[in-house]
């Protein structure tokens, strides 16, 4: 089985005796707007998606068990405020429910968890460090730039909010999701979020939530970063081991 939540308190009694190492995979994201495109929950299907490819990955892995936790979708977005369907929460909140989902999981002797982030607003960011740091689990911080150089160009410029990088992982996922009539037709937005001074959306010109070039985004494009991702997430696994 993949996900803990499927399991059997049983059988979660029973990874204490596994030859095999317990991996938990805490996917985490927000809900907010993605553009008038893109699905208000794009950023915790990336990170849900990057630990089902890992976890495939690692299924038949003799010294491993990697087990996806239900996701937490909701963090600190404020970027997003002003249009509809953003659901942000506040810091120590999120740092709460965090702490304490790895605290109860650590008191059962499953201390290797990992927190696998697809959200990238500084303030959310910095509660994902403080939490790896004070509850003493894993983060992939894709930002940082051992991983980023590995991902793709638009990803890097900091232009990637709904653009083509995001869209191309949500095409590849669910593309259901996307309205590729509205895609195909929105221009390029050029706005690095990466830069300082950024508050939110609306003020740093993204007027329909989204920045980057969304119109370019590909299934093909998405599958592939999407292999990278999981390559970065089985290493993390590895080295977390």
């Amino acid at each position: 089985m993949t996900y803990f939540a499927d399991l059997s308190s049983r059988q979660v009694a029973a990874l204490a005796s596994d030859a095999r190492v317990p991996v938990l995979l805490l996917p985490v994201g927000a809900v907010e707007p993605h553009g008038p495109h893109a699905p208000l929950g794009t950023d915790p299907l990336i990170s849900r998606g990057m630990c089902e490819r890992a976890a495939a990955r690692l299924a038949g892995d003799a010294s491993v068990h990697v087990l996806i936790l239900p996701e937490v979708p909701y963090g600190v977005t404020r970027f997003a405020a002003g249009f509809a369907g953003g659901i942000s929460i506040g810091e120590e909140t999120l740092h709460a429910l965090l702490t304490d989902i790895c605290g109860a999981l650590v008191e059962q002797g499953l201390s290797r968890i990992l927190l696998v982030n697809n959200h990238f607003e500084p303030a959310h960011l910095a509660v994902l460090r403080r939490v790896a740091e004070t509850a003493g689990v894993g983060l992939v911080d894709l930002v940082r730039r051992r991983y980023a150089a590995r991902l793709t160009d638009e990803f890097r410029s900091g232009e990637c909010h709904a653009g083509q990088y995001e869209t191309s992982l949500v095409l590849a996922d669910r593309p259901d999701l996307v309205d590729v009539t509205i895609q195909r037709e929105l221009r390029p937005v050029h706005v690095d979020l990466a830069r300082g001074g950024v508050t939110d959306f609306a003020s740093a010109g993204m007027t329909d939530a989204y920045c980057g070039t969304p119109a370019q985004a590909t299934a093909e494009e998405g599958e592939k970063t999407f292999s990278v991702l999981a390559d970065i997430l089985v290493e993390a696994i590895r080295e977390l081991v």
